[in-house]
C-alpha cells in the first residue's frame, strides 16, 4: 500500500458539484447560477419570506387575536402527583423545591395545584395558587395549604 494508492471507503464520500473549474468540467463560465441577475452575484442573500417581489404570505393573511403581557402561567400540578411524591419519598411537607428535586416544575415556574386525582395522606403544601378541590381535598385529609407571596413576583 502506498499513499497513492488510498481512497475513501465506498459510498462514505458523497461528490460535490465541482464548479467554475474552467469550460472542460461542463460546469464553468456561470458556474451554473444562470446570466444576470442578484442570484448570479456574490454575496447574494435572499430576506426571509421574500418571495420574487410577490406579497409574502406573511403580509396577506390577517393578524388575529391578543396577547395579554401581564398574563401569569402556572405549572399545574395534580394532587395525584402529590400522593404519588409521598408514596416514593415520603415526605409530607411538599415545597417547591421539593417539585424541583422529584422533577415535576423548574426553578421559575409558578406552581397551581389541581384537584385531579384521589389524596390519601396529610400533607402540608406550599404553592402559588390552588384550585377549590384540591383546597378540599387536601383540607379533607387534615392537611395545611400555605400560599407563597403574589403571583407577580418572580
Amino acid at each position: 500500500m502506498n499513499l497513492h494508492s488510498l481512497k475513501p471507503a465506498e459510498n462514505s464520500t458523497k461528490g460535490s458539484k465541482r464548479v467554475g473549474r474552467g469550460q472542460g468540467s461542463g460546469k464553468g463560465g456561470t458556474s451554473t447560477r444562470g446570466h444576470k441577475g442578484a442570484k448570479s452575484r456574490s454575496g447574494y442573500s435572499q430576506k426571509i419570506g421574500f418571495e420574487g417581489g410577490q406579497m409574502p404570505i406573511y403580509r396577506i393573511l390577517p393578524k388575529r387575536g391578543f396577547k395579554n403581557i401581564n398574563r401569569v402561567e402556572y405549572n399545574a400540578i395534580n394532587i395525584s402527583s402529590l400522593q404519588y411524591i409521598y408514596d416514593k419519598t415520603n415526605i409530607s411537607e411538599i415545597t417547591p423545591e421539593v417539585l424541583i428535586s422529584n422533577g415535576l416544575m423548574k426553578k421559575k415556574d409558578l406552581v397551581k395545584v389541581l384537584g385531579k386525582g384521589e389524596l390519601t395522606c396529610k400533607l402540608n403544601v406550599v404553592a402559588h395558587a390552588f384550585s377549590q378541590t384540591a383546597k378540599e381535598a387536601i383540607e379533607k385529609n387534615g392537611g395545611s395549604i400555605q400560599i407563597i407571596g403574589a403571583a407577580n413576583e418572580q
